[in-house]
Parts: structure tokens; C-alpha cells; sequence
């Protein structure tokens, strides 16, 4: 065997060898991206799925759940067009195309929670936490055009209104028990704090919650008042008693 001919063959050898490796790093890539793919869309589904099953916490309007829903329906969309032999998400894709049919002409308003005014610091947060994920996840579909711009708007200012609220009534509960403890500096700073931030809305129940916190800001000052009063009678009283058992008439013996 003539040495051209060796050496040709191991050049093809060597550029079989390197194309072979260069065809199975390319579908490991897109092995990779897929799992990458499919991983980004279950983990969609789950945060969704657990902002929905919150709905018992918070006030969530019709617009609201059809956006999370979608939300869902887009992400199996995507899954079945990289796991195509999977015939169960067909199904599932079927199941919350029905949800959406139903929530679109039999959504009853008056099966929505009412909001509930958070008993600890800890629940405000939490709800607080849920209400911010919910304005992202409406910014994220908005920014997809998912969503229309009026209805982002409507909903996005329905959550920015209920934050204030939580905010507000948890506000209100501290300060009643502080009041109860007596610390009475630390109520007048959470309602002064309240106050400020209620006076840049117009709205009604900014109004009437601000007139609430006000209220309660005037009783803890006439208290404070009052108290002060009594503790300056209770000294006075006490100063007289000294000068009558000094003045006293002596006794004669």
C-alpha cells in the first residue's frame, strides 16, 4: 500500500471521526436547550398553579384568573411541541382550554373572596409577597402581548389598591397594639406614616382611611393629654400633702 494512500485514508478517517463528534456535541446542545425548555415551562405551570390556588387568600377578579390560565395553557403548549410522542398533554391542554371556556361565561363575582384584613405582620408580607408576584407575572404576560393595555392597566391598579390596603389595615393593627401597651410614641409614628402615605391618592377608600387613621391619631394625643393631666394633679396633690404635714399645727404636749 502506497503511503498517499495511507495517508489519505487516515485523513478521511480523522475528518469522519471529527464530524462524527461535531453531529453528537450538536445534539447534545440541543438535548441540553430542550431539557432547559421543557424545565422553564413546568416550573411556569407550578408558580402559576400555586398563584391560582391562592385565590382563597386574595380577591382575584375574572381578568385575573383568565391571565394565569392562559399562562398555563401557553407553557403545555410549548412543552407538546417539544415532547411530541406525550399524549397526556393533549389532555391537559384540552382540561384547561375547557377552564378557560368556563371562567369566560360563568365567572360569578360574588364566589370571590372578600378581602381579608391580615391578623399578624407575618400574613401581611405573605400577602404582600403574593400581590407583587401577581403584578410581575401581569407585567410578564402584558410584555408578551397576552394581555390587552387596558385591561393590564384595570387589573395592575386593582393590585396596586389592594397592596395599599394590606399595607394600611396592618398598619391600623399595630397601632391599636401599641396603644394597648401603652407606647403610644410607636402608634403615632404608624399612623403619621399612614397618613403621609394616603395623602397622595384621591380615591375613596384612601379618603375614608385616611379620616380612620386621623381619628385615631386626635384620640391618642387628647389621651395623652388627659393622662398628662392627671399625672400633674397626682404631683400637685402630692406637694400640697407635704406642705399640710409640714405646716401643720404642733401638737402641745
Amino acid at each position: 500500500m502506497s503511503v498517499p494512500l495511507v495517508i489519505g485514508l487516515i485523513s478521511l478517517l480523522l475528518i469522519l471521526i471529527i464530524g462524527y463528534s461535531v453531529i453528537i456535541q450538536y445534539r447534545q446542545r440541543l438535548e441540553s436547550a430542550k431539557q432547559q425548555e421543557l424545565a422553564k415551562q413546568i416550573a411556569i405551570i407550578d408558580a402559576t398553579e400555586e398563584l391560582i390556588s391562592n385565590a382563597s387568600h386574595l380577591p382575584y377578579s375574572k381578568e385575573l384568573l383568565v391571565c394565569l390560565n392562559k399562562r398555563i395553557l401557553y407553557a403545555l403548549e410549548s412543552i407538546a411541541e417539544i415532547e411530541t410522542k406525550d399524549r397526556t398533554l393533549k389532555q391537559r391542554i384540552q382540561h384547561v382550554s375547557e377552564q378557560l371556556a368556563y371562567l369566560e361565561t360563568h365567572f360569578d363575582q360574588t364566589n370571590v373572596v372578600s378581602f381579608q384584613v391580615p391578623n399578624s405582620d407575618r400574613q401581611a408580607i405573605g400577602m404582600l409577597q403574593l400581590v407583587k408576584r401577581l403584578k410581575n407575572v401581569l407585567k410578564g404576560e402584558h410584555g408578551k402581548g397576552r394581555i390587552a393595555t387596558q385591561a393590564y392597566v384595570l387589573e395592575n391598579t386593582r393590585l396596586d389598591n389592594m397592596q395599599l390596603r394590606i399595607n394600611i389595615e396592618n398598619v391600623v393593627k399595630r397601632a391599636n397594639d401599641a396603644r394597648l401597651k401603652r407606647q403610644f410614641g410607636t402608634a403615632k409614628q404608624l399612623l403619621k406614616k399612614g397618613i403621609d402615605v394616603l395623602s397622595s391618592r384621591n380615591d375613596s377608600y384612601a379618603t375614608k382611611a385616611q379620616q380612620k387613621l386621623q381619628y385615631m391619631l386626635n384620640e391618642i394625643d387628647n389621651n395623652m393629654s388627659v393622662s398628662s393631666e392627671q399625672e400633674r394633679q397626682q404631683l400637685l396633690d402630692k406637694d400640697n400633702d407635704e406642705l399640710d404635714v409640714l405646716f401643720q399645727p404642733k401638737r402641745k404636749w
